[in-house]
């Protein structure tokens, strides 16, 4: 039987990334976020407009997108609430963001140098891709604070272990467990994984029926 509801976000599980990016002084930003998805050869990317990650891609034109497996929920919650940018927005400083300057350092992670672009590879991170944007859109309605990037993939690193031994050229499905957020809180292998400190910051209860914030408004 169904019945009709009115959800505040409509985010039934998407891939967790982490977007690194090159600040103006050349040191690096890596940001979370799970408003992601794939055609062909690029990605869309529904970022905060305000964030970090947002004003570093608009400027240099390219990032790495970094997928963590479920086993490294640890690393990607400890950068929840963290933003690259000085003058935190107000409308993060309500839910408890503030401003972390290094934040491979903050989640344990490691700058690894990319091939073809200038941002950081996540070493930790099972799958890399490197990327260069094509178009940045407004999202949604007017004044909604959400962009949408278009990035084309120019270089994909992935684990050897994860390939397909009757075929490298492919990832095996059975290999690779992607962390999912599902209505801000963290699966992997189809159960939840960790706490999320996103849930908290944004007021979101355990098992959410979906209160609460997009987030892919909420990369820093």
């Amino acid at each position: 039987m169904h019945v009709v509801i009115r959800p505040r976000v409509l985010y039934f599980g998407t891939p967790v990334v982490l977007i690194s990016t090159v600040n103006e002084d050349g040191s690096a930003n890596l940001s979370p976020m799970s408003s992601v998805w794939w055609i062909g050869q690029s990605c869309m990317l529904g970022l905060d407009e305000t964030s970090k990650t947002t004003e570093n891609i608009a400027r240099t034109g390219e990032c790495v997108v970094n997928l963590p497996s479920s086993e490294m929920v640890d690393a990607v919650d400890r950068l929840a609430l963290l933003t690259g940018s000085k003058r935190v927005p107000p409308h993060k400083l309500q839910k408890k963001y503030r401003y972390e300057p290094d934040k491979f350092r903050a989640a344990g992670l490691t700058a690894w140098p990319s091939d073809e672009v200038a941002a950081p590879r996540v070493a930790e991170c099972p799958i890399q891709l490197e990327a260069r944007v094509d178009r940045i859109h407004p999202f949604a309605e007017e004044g909604s604070g959400v962009v949408a990037i278009d990035a084309r993939i120019v270089r994909v690193h992935v684990e050897e272990k994860l390939l397909m031994s009757s075929n490298p050229r492919y990832i095996d499905p059975d290999k690779w467990d992607p962390l999912i957020m599902k209505f801000l809180e963290f699966y992997g292998g189809g159960q939840n994984v960790h706490p999320s400190r996103l849930a908290e910051g944004w007021g979101a209860p355990s098992r959410t029926d979906g209160v609460g914030m997009d987030p892919g408004r909420l990369s820093a």
